[in-house]
């Protein structure tokens, strides 16, 4: 059953639907308000979600997805809010169509993201997770394949430069290496001014590249960017690392990037389907390290987002729609300036 908190106010409170238990970060925020009504459940199904919908006034959602169908169960619904910043379970067009900003914890989870795609990459250039099992089993210098690599004087491709990306970039200067940006949304001008290097085609850059770290959003362009092809053009024994989205990445192309050889390894924190079944070959492979899309959560993390996602629904509902965390950023203009 779900858990319900009642505000003081008897007149029409706000109900607010809680898909998943929030940290208490943002339980605070939103405990503070008399004018709420909370109903909390943990990771609901589709049908249980549209239910709960039919009454709710806003909904802050993990990976449910807000569909057409669950708008059509939800006729009350004035704000959806993301814990995080990915939007891709979001029908943005539709959310859009029925003035629904969709709101995202822009700032609140770069950092943590980014240093866990630093814990993967090196986790896989020095081949943490096989000499660690290989210890707790009894083995000391007598391990399988010893070889691991120096991240200093590499090349890295960072895909994606927006608040992770271009922290990634920086972590990696910091190690030292060569770093090659690539995002289209930015001007090649803007990179280089960074003191980085800017790369236009994907393939030429991968041609250069010993690391690379994927940090752009999913989109028709990115569905499977690194593909066949793509793993063709990459320098031979090359990393992967990927904390964005999962399919981003061909898995057939990867596994079989992972098997031949082509790759040294890959660090993920995303798969193509999530989650996913025992059978999955690339859990076969020793020179993968993976992590269960928990990128961004870090105990500080996790409240900064819980924060930021219950202040969004806060301000929404009281008529303040901030642009700098709306997806559907247009809704923020008065009617009449919209297109």
């Amino acid at each position: 059953m779900p858990q319900r908190q009642r505000g003081k106010d008897p007149v029409m409170p706000h109900r607010v639907l809680l898909c998943r238990t929030l940290h208490p970060a943002g339980m605070a925020v939103l405990q503070a308000r008399p004018d709420l009504e909370i109903v909390a459940l943990h990771d609901p199904p589709v049908e249980q979600f549209h239910q709960h919908l039919s009454s709710a006034d806003a909904a802050l959602c993990w990976l449910e997805r807000v569909d057409r169908a669950a708008l059509a169960a939800a006729p009350r619904l004035k704000v959806v809010s993301r814990y995080g910043v990915g939007f891709d379970t979001v029908d943005i067009p539709a959310c859009t169509e029925r003035d629904i900003p969709v709101m995202v914890t822009n700032g609140a989870n770069d950092l943590s993201v980014a240093e866990h795609a630093m814990m993967l990459l090196l986790a896989v250039a020095r081949r943490a997770l096989d000499h660690d099992r290989h210890v707790r089993g009894g083995g000391w210098w007598d391990g399988p394949d010893p070889r691991m690599v120096d991240l200093a004087g590499r090349s890295v491709l960072v895909v994606g430069y927006g608040r992770i990306g271009s922290r990634v970039a920086n972590y990696c200067r910091a190690f030292h290496m060569r770093v090659m940006v690539m995002d289209p949304g930015f001007h090649p001008a803007r990179i280089a001014a960074d003191g980085f290097v800017p790369v236009r085609d994907l393939h030429q850059g991968l041609a250069q590249a010993d690391v690379v770290t994927l940090h752009c959003p999913l989109s028709p362009a990115t569905r499977h960017l690194m593909d066949e092809a793509a793993f063709a053009a990459l320098k031979p024994g090359a990393i992967l690392v990927n904390t964005a989205r999962g399919p981003i990445v061909s898995q057939p192309a990867l596994v079989a990037a992972l098997q031949s050889g082509r790759l040294h390894g890959a660090g993920l924190d995303v798969l193509e389907v999530e989650p996913s079944d025992a059978g999955n070959p690339l859990f076969a492979l020793p020179n993968l390290v993976i992590s269960p899309h928990n990128a961004a959560s870090t105990e500080e993390g996790l409240a900064r987002m819980a924060r930021q996602a219950a202040q969004n629904i806060l301000d929404v509902l009281d008529g303040r729609r901030d642009p700098a965390f709306m997806v559907n950023a247009e809704l923020a203009r008065p009617q009449d300036q919209r297109r």
